[in-house]
């Protein structure tokens, strides 16, 4: 069990203390900031690690029913951490451009990850090889376009219980739908992000690849403690 200062005290070497230039915090975020330094606004880390326990909490309970999380981060620096974390724990995950209606019209989007499926089985069962080559080729080109679109969330069948989002204002679509059917979000923001549109907020540097590492694999260790029974 990590005690709230060993993991502030990683929170702080991972530099999750940082927020942004005063300017450009946003008046949600007053709550969550300690004190401000040369014009940059400093995160209270004790807030942050209580509200972390919080979304630990409520990603290993969300796991013990088994509904589904989906990691999200678009940011050139955070896919890479994004994408590992969700893979690692066999969660969906959006690491790269969100699609609109990805939530409020899954239906529609559900039939896309359906064509991909069947266009990749067929190709794995060499189904393929009855059309011309150009046909082919245009096949394949379908199949890397779908999953450059939807390859992440292939194994959602359904609407997600929850969504962990990497800088809710940079993905601020997402977190739309997600609040427009009720869906709760967890979101790692810095402080020019709206922290009313967020169920579980997580106030921390939401660029540094060592604070979005450190937030994103503890939330995902904590989703996969909760998908293993107790024994």
């Amino acid at each position: 069990m990590v005690t709230a200062q060993a993991e502030m005290k990683r929170l702080y070497d991972a530099g999750a203390h940082f927020a942004l230039p005063r300017a450009r915090r946003h008046p949600s975020a007053v709550p969550f900031i300690f004190n401000t330094k040369d014009r940059t606004d400093i995160f209270d880390l004790e807030e942050t690690s209580k509200r972390l326990h919080g979304a630990h909490e409520f990603v290993r309970d969300l796991a013990k029913k088994g509904k589904t999380l989906v990691f999200v981060g678009g940011k050139n620096e955070v896919i890479a951490a994004v994408k590992e974390a969700a893979e690692r724990v066999g969660a969906p995950y959006v690491a790269g451009r969100w699609i609109g209606g990805t939530l409020t019209n899954f239906k529609n989007i559900r039939k896309r990850i359906d064509r991909l499926e069947k266009l990749m089985e067929e190709r794995g069962a060499g189904q393929l090889e009855k059309y011309t080559k150009r046909e082919r080729l245009m096949i394949d080109r379908e199949i890397d376009e779908l999953l450059g679109r939807f390859g992440g969330i292939v194994s959602l069948r359904d609407l997600p219980g929850a969504l962990f989002v990497v800088d809710t204002r940079h993905e601020n679509t997402a977190v739309r739908e997600a609040n427009q059917l009720g869906i709760p979000v967890l979101g790692l923001s810095s402080s020019d992000c709206d922290f009313a549109l967020i169920q579980y907020p997580i106030p921390a540097n939401d660029t540094s690849v060592k604070s979005v590492r450190f937030v994103t694999e503890s939330i995902a260790d904590a989703y996969q403690e909760g998908k293993v029974p107790a024994k």
